[in-house]
């Protein structure tokens, strides 16, 4: 019987990375709930064990429920009837699947009936069913809100809404405004404090517009709103949470979208509709929203390795039974060379997806464990380190796995030559659904913003040097010398770029250096892969081979530009 995890090796492995020990020992509280609850793990061998499990589960209906419904969801996409999003009918049957099998609120204390998974299992679950069906897996990844609400809320909020999780509540973000975009600082939406704030039931209530919302008629919504009369940047904007049960908010239109279907993008109106504040006033985007952003670019990145993992296989599937010239494709160099370069591509995407799952996984352990007790001064340098980490790493992680999952999705189009422009191949699908990847949550434009900051302060090279320093067999070493050389001119290009001294300048090459230092990094980690298991050195090889060409064409072009050149690209 198929299964998606269980035919993906690269998963377990991953599952099973020496940093997990620590995790696992993070989030179960040296398993303390183990004679609490009867599924609570014993150690860190029984956890390991009970996640295989879980993954296998979600494998089997993901590949027996979800995507045999990928194309009629696709088809048939969610109605607007009566105020009321109606998902597809397949839509309806994965979800019901999935909360029946009691997925949904996966990372969740076991006191608000989850699971208490860490980050790492959470995110592999993800990527399984983006692989079914890149749509859906908004619908059950915005669970992600859960967390947001565990970490911020009041223990009122926590002990009424996290529950609900478990029993098949459905979530969304509700963040961007027609004019604001990715500008969320300026978010105008407003709590119509000063008139209708009732202290007694702690109640504020929303007036205006938010557009582009995914899943925008879920049960549970966290809403971004200005709560502070007179202010115009992001410290008068708070986080609120909507109960969709207490109406108020009329749902105009359910956009009409190139891809992913069957996930509902609505534009909401809210009229004095009651919601309740989340954490403290003022700290909306500069605090919950930020930590939100962090879980959605794991998300998104996900999403996008599931989708490039897809993409891979039907242009396998689809090169061994196309015969021409009296063979089948895949014997072709032009064809065989192109899908080796999706694999390794998936799977570099793959191991920087969950090297920066392991580090938010750390840094929100550390942030739980900090409300309890005070942390050793040891704790505290390591949460401060994997924040830190995590800051550059998402962004990276967003930036580098959407592109690679658009131009994976391409290229398997591309081995099904004029077939693939039909609706009669599951990649037609497959390439509308990985348009979005590099768009929402932050385009590829912002990510390079966030993610420059790992140049500029010196965070890539610092964890490049750290990964140089790990132990390698002999056998490798040639590979790691040619990440030591590209290393060497990745620094050359950081300090010629500085040497400039020019803001304009250094934001005009941002994206080729943070690219660059993103080859190096993610050659790093196929490498160390191929030390646990030397299957990987084959991936490694190609990879760090054709990023070092890559990053040369980069260096030579920054290193022989100049300020002025950038007149040649201005439009006046």
């Amino acid at each position: 019987m198929e299964n998606f995890y269980r035919d993906t090796r690269d998963l377990h492995f991953h599952l099973t990375h020496p940093l997990m020990k620590k995790i696992v020992a993070l989030k179960e509280e040296d398993f303390k709930e183990a004679g609490v609850y009867d599924y609570a793990p014993l150690d860190y061998e029984d956890a390991i064990d009970s996640y295989d499990k879980v993954l296998e589960i979600i494998g089997e209906i993901a590949a027996q429920v979800i995507a045999p419904n990928a194309e009629s969801v696709d088809q048939e996409g969610p109605r607007l009837i009566n105020n009321e999003v109606v998902y597809a009918r397949g839509t309806r049957e994965n979800h019901e699947v999935l909360t029946k099998a009691g997925l949904i609120g996966m990372s969740l204390p076991r006191k608000y009936d989850g699971l208490n998974f860490p980050i790492v299992p959470y995110v592999m679950a993800a990527e399984i069913v983006s692989r079914a069906d890149a749509g859906f897996s908004n619908i059950w990844g915005l669970q992600d809100c859960a967390e947001t609400i565990r970490e911020f809320a009041s223990e009122e909020l926590k002990n009424e809404f996290l529950p609900r999780f478990h029993k098949g509540a459905t979530a969304a973000m509700v963040l961007t405004e027609p004019d604001a975009g990715s500008d969320l600082q300026s978010v105008q939406l407003r709590g119509s404090i000063s008139a209708s704030y009732d202290p007694q039931k702690d109640i504020f209530y929303l007036n205006g517009v938010k557009r582009f919302i995914t899943n925008g008629d879920a049960d549970i919504s966290l809403v971004l709103a200005r709560s502070e009369e007179g202010t115009t940047d992001a410290r008068g904007l708070s986080l609120f949470l909507y109960d969709r049960a207490d109406k108020g908010v009329t749902i105009r239109r359910i956009e009409n979208k190139l891809g992913i279907k069957g996930s509902p993008t609505t534009e909401l109106v809210f009229k004095n509709a009651p919601a309740k504040l989340v954490g403290d006033r003022r700290m909306g985007l500069i605090k919950y929203v930020m930590s939100l952003m962090n879980s959605a670019r794991l998300g998104v990145g996900a999403q996008s390795v599931g989708i490039a993992e897809a993409a891979c296989r039907e242009a396998l599937k689809y090169a061994c039974e196309r015969i021409q010239f009296g063979k089948p494709i895949i014997e072709f160099p032009a064809v065989y060379e192109l899908i080796r370069n999706m694999q390794v591509k998936t799977q570099a995407i793959r191991s920087l997806l969950y090297e920066t799952a392991r580090y938010v996984d750390l840094y929100k352990n550390y942030n739980h464990f900090s409300e309890e007790r005070k942390l050793e001064p040891e704790e505290r340098q390591e949460s401060k380190k994997y924040q830190r980490l995590a800051d550059i790493f998402t962004p990276l992680l967003k930036l580098v796995s959407s592109e690679y999952c658009n131009r994976i999705a391409y290229d398997s189009l591309q081995v099904h030559g004029g077939a693939g422009f039909m609706k009669d191949f599951p990649i037609e699908r497959i390439y509308r659904d990985a348009r979005i990847t590099s768009i929402y949550e932050g385009t590829s434009q912002l990510q390079v913003v966030a993610a420059v900051r790992g140049v500029s302060t010196g965070g890539f090279l610092e964890r490049i040097k750290e990964f140089e320093a790990e132990r390698i067999t002999p056998d490798l070493d040639y590979l790691r010398r040619i990440l030591v050389e590209m290393t060497e001119e990745y620094e050359k290009v950081v300090g010629a770029v500085e040497k400039e001294a020019d803001n304009e300048f250094a934001d005009f090459h941002a994206r080729r250096m943070v690219e660059m230092a993103g080859n190096i990094i993610m050659g790093y980690l196929l490498l160390l892969d191929s030390v646990r298991d030397m299957d990987y050195k084959t991936s490694a090889e190609i990879f760090i081979i054709q990023a070092h060409s890559e990053n040369l064409q980069k260096a030579n072009y920054i290193l022989n530009s100049d300020v002025k050149d950038l007149g040649n690209f201005r439009y006046v």
